[in-house]
């Protein structure tokens, strides 16, 4: 996969701007934040209740 410098990352978040619009942009930056935080819970959730079903097998 290339690098990403900061010349590259400018020209993606100007197009994103573009795209979005100037006033929309927050709410897609939380909406984005949400969306990120809920798919952490769910993957340690998922390792939490496989470790918890390898424990009680054990048992």
């Amino acid at each position: 996969m290339p690098n990403l410098g900061t010349p590259e990352l400018i020209i993606i978040l100007l197009v994103v701007l573009l795209l979005v619009g100037g006033k929309k942009l927050p709410e897609l930056a939380r909406s984005v934040s949400t969306s990120l935080q809920e798919l952490r819970k769910g993957m340690n959730g998922d390792a939490n209740k496989s470790a918890n079903s390898e424990t009680a097998k054990s048992e």
